[in-house]
């Protein structure tokens, strides 16, 4: 049976909180403030740690940094239980080293998901015997990208919806990321202001920061196309995941080779393919990129079509009426349908 700590000083919460987590076969231990949760979290070594932030003696904060600095407790799996939302607040939080973050009033099953996600982050490290206190073995029992995937989803979870920005060009990066669910599109601007897409990722895609310099920057946009959820790994966590496994930092090189691949072909098509060409291509890109099934509808803005094909939206759409008229698509409102893949493929 595992062993949770749950530091709060609201006694109901408390109470009820710790009630819940014994029906789920949890052990409980709880404290009503920071000082006593730091003596119980060294005394009783449980397995996870849940603690609220605004709390006497010592908020979560310093409970986080005091069993941060004892090599006995910093690797037990720790989550902040807060009414504090502001994006500054949740940041400080994971900055510190918190594995995740939930905000009250909570859900039963998000609760039970987010302890399950973190206890099992600990089960694949000492798998075969890795000892997550160690740095130095900790990650060697990876045999594949699947098992890195299933690793990188017990990290960082964030939620962005359609339109929201997931990190700027210019702003240090810090995080390499992870697609769960969703689409994302990278994008620059050019000089005369006007969007060019770069590349679009889909569930099961990596993206963001692969530079492992401290003072790399992110050299372009990436932007939620859909509602999205992503995991994000810092440098120096992934860093030390691919030291200790050859193997998956090879398969993993094999894939970004793929996608560089990929934006190498969109570029050439765009400097030299023929405007139907160009949207053919673009079109049976989205569809592979944000739906498995290249003859399911795809909804996604004109102007991201014409950013990718790297033509101006009123050309887009009139080829696009073209396509619908020579019964290639089937267009209603914002949302495509491919009827003919092979006969798009073949157009030059």
């Amino acid at each position: 049976m595992k062993k949770v700590l749950f530091i709060e000083d609201d006694t109901v919460l408390r109470e009820n909180t710790a009630e819940l987590l014994e029906l789920s076969d949890y052990e409980v231990i709880t404290a009503a403030n920071g000082k006593t949760g730091v003596k119980l979290a060294k005394a009783e070594m449980p397995d996870i740690v849940i603690c609220d932030i605004m709390m006497p003696e010592l908020d979560g904060y310093g409970v986080l940094q005091d069993l941060s600095e004892d090599t006995n407790t910093r690797h037990i799996p720790f989550i902040f239980l807060s009414a504090k939302t502001e994006h500054k607040d949740i940041r400080r939080g994971m900055d510190l080293g918190a594995d995740d973050y939930l905000t009250k009033p909570f859900e039963e099953e998000e609760l039970l998901s987010a302890i399950e996600s973190r206890l099992a982050k600990v089960a694949i490290l000492r798998k075969g015997g890795a000892n997550p206190v160690s740095s130095e073995n900790n990650q060697d029992q990876l045999k594949s990208l699947n098992e890195l995937t299933e690793l990188v989803k017990t990290y960082e979870r964030q939620d962005y919806k359609a339109g929201e920005t997931i990190y700027e060009e210019g702003k240090q990066g810090f995080h390499f990321y992870f697609i769960d669910r969703g689409v994302v599109k990278s994008h620059k601007m050019d000089q005369y202001g006007k969007e060019l897409i770069t590349s679009v990722y889909k569930e099961g895609d990596f993206f963001g920061n692969t530079s492992f310099n401290k003072l790399s920057s992110y050299k372009e946009y990436a932007t939620a196309m859909e509602d999205t959820r992503v995991y994000a790994v810092s440098k120096e966590e992934l860093k030390e995941i691919l030291t200790q496994n050859s193997k998956i930092t090879f398969d993993l090189i094999d894939v970004m080779g793929e996608n560089i691949s990929g934006i190498k072909e969109q570029l050439l098509e765009m400097a030299y393919g023929s405007v139907r060409k160009k949207t053919a291509r673009t079109i049976l890109l989205f569809s592979q990129n944000i739906r498995k099934h290249p003859t399911k509808s795809i909804r996604i803005s004109r102007s991201d079509l014409a950013s990718v094909a790297g033509m101006a939206s009123e050309t887009l759409i009139r080829t696009l009426s073209d396509f619908k008229k020579e019964g290639l698509l089937e267009i209603e409102g914002r949302n495509i349908k491919i009827l003919d893949v092979e006969a798009l493929k073949k157009i030059s």
